[in-house]
């Protein structure tokens, strides 16, 4: 049962018998404490409180990262009663925001200014603290990762001291905090660059996977948010334009897509198939030739036409690779997987691309980059087996010179992320100084710098 304890001066709540689980259901943890802070004052109390029982402290935003990123057993906050928009400059088409606001919310707001962010992810539902600390990409070669987008940030110290970081204040720390890891200290406030509201025309059609890897560089530069999916355990592909477009919203879907019978009969299907998995391979196909084959297309505002519904939960793995690997990283996985007919691989097989950086923990960062991201379903929650195929797919991104996905499970270290990161040890030397103590840190975090 719930209960509340109350900091001595008694202005700062923490409840206590919380329990903690990402949205996937694949990681959970039972903070001491769980806080949810309205103001910086009450975030400085909290981290006081932790000073004084000598407790570790763990932000958490949306809870989507479908890793233990975000887990702890000591004190948790949620920022979530901090999520107001400070301040809009329709000049400089920036705003600023507190750290706790969701995209979802923050969508809205930039809709009634004329603004929007020029380029999110496939949900809405996250935190701007959040998105930013775990390298969250979309695509598009012209396009970096969310944290790209961030002009300036205020972050809280584990000593309860707030800094302010740019490119001309304290800029080491934001070649750092962009992608925080949430290790540095507990952000309060993001200032993010947009551009002017614009709406998107998404185009889908049916490829092949030797089409689509011959005639990359076409791709790309036929499309400011080009993707595609690769259906396993066939040559099928489905390739995604997204571009800006004056035309006004309309929709070429079929009733079938746009009523999402098929992710119903997908799921059905699919946990049948983890008592048979041989069905596997015709289900990807089959759901291919029901959703993906021939062309669909539709106009809407830019944030509805990026994001995407995520049905029902699933295990993911999503890595960084030179773009000029991405050929010979895909092949290997297809000839990987004829090899071995056994192995489960749900569709589809994302490939997303994002120009390079220089955030210190960016796997973008002094390189554009392919992003690859698997997925194993969880039907009805049910787990399916995936170590095999999970490890094979770890061993050729790394073969690739890849590097993970910050919010995504892997089983990488410190020994990886040192040969990965030419910016590691300049992250960590941030690190060290600004949390002397490892306050901020966590199990996930302990593998990655110890």
């Amino acid at each position: 049962m719930a209960f509340d304890i109350e900091t001595t001066d008694g202005e700062v709540v923490g409840q206590g018998g919380f329990k903690f689980q990402n949205w996937a259901q694949t990681y959970g943890s039972s903070p001491e404490l769980y806080f949810q802070p309205t103001c910086a004052e009450e975030v400085k109390e909290i981290l006081e409180l932790a000073r004084q029982r000598t407790k570790r402290v763990k932000v958490v935003g949306g809870g989507h990262s479908p890793s233990d990123i975000a887990c702890t057993d000591d004190f948790m906050i949620r920022l979530d009663k901090m999520h107001r928009v400070l301040k809009v400059d329709k000049e400089k088409k920036q705003v600023t925001v507190e750290a706790g606001i969701l995209l979802s919310e923050l969508n809205e707001v930039l809709t009634k200014y004329g603004l929007a962010l020029s380029n999110i992810g496939a949900v809405s539902e996250v935190a701007a603290g959040g998105v930013i600390g775990t390298g969250t990409h979309n695509t598009g070669i012209n396009h970096g990762i969310l944290a790209t987008q961030v002009v300036s940030l205020t972050m809280m110290t584990a000593s309860g001291e707030i800094l302010e970081c740019s490119e001309s204040v304290n800029a080491d720390i934001f070649q750092a905090a962009r992608l925080h890891l949430g290790c540095l200290g507990v952000i309060l406030t993001v200032t993010l660059q947009c551009r002017s509201a614009f709406r998107l025309q998404e185009i889908q059609f049916s490829s092949t996977l030797p089409e689509v890897l011959d005639n990359l560089d076409s791709h790309l530069k036929a499309s400011e948010f080009f993707r595609f999916f690769w259906f396993p355990h066939s040559e099928n592909v489905s390739v995604m334009y997204q571009d800006p477009t004056e035309k006004l919203p309309y929709s070429k879907a079929s009733w079938f897509w746009d009523s999402f019978v098929g992710y119903y009969l997908l799921e059905f299907l699919l946990w049948i198939s983890t008592f048979i998995s041989s069905l596997v391979p015709p289900i990807n196909r089959f759901f291919f030739w029901l959703l993906f084959r021939g062309r669909s297309e539709r106009v809407d505002i830019s944030y509805r036409v990026f994001n995407f519904d995520c049905l029902f939960k699933q295990h993911v793995q999503d890595w960084a690779i030179p773009i000029e690997k991405t050929k010979e990283a895909i092949l290997q996985l297809k000839s990987w997987l004829e090899r071995n007919p056994n192995v489960v691989a749900h569709f589809p097989v994302e490939v997303r691309f994002a120009r390079g950086d220089d955030i210190l923990l960016s796997p973008c960062h002094q390189r554009d980059s392919c992003y690859m991201n698997i997925i194993m379903y969880r039907p009805y929650g049910k787990d399916v087996p995936h170590e095999e195929y999970w490890l094979e797919y770890e061993k050729i991104m790394k073969r690739m010179e890849g590097r993970p996905h910050w919010a995504k499970a892997h089983t990488c270290t410190r020994k990886d992320f040192v040969k990965m990161y030419p910016g590691f040890p300049k992250f960590n030397n941030i690190r060290e100084k600004l949390d002397p103590t490892g306050m901020f840190l966590n199990p996930y975090l302990e593998k990655v710098f110890y």
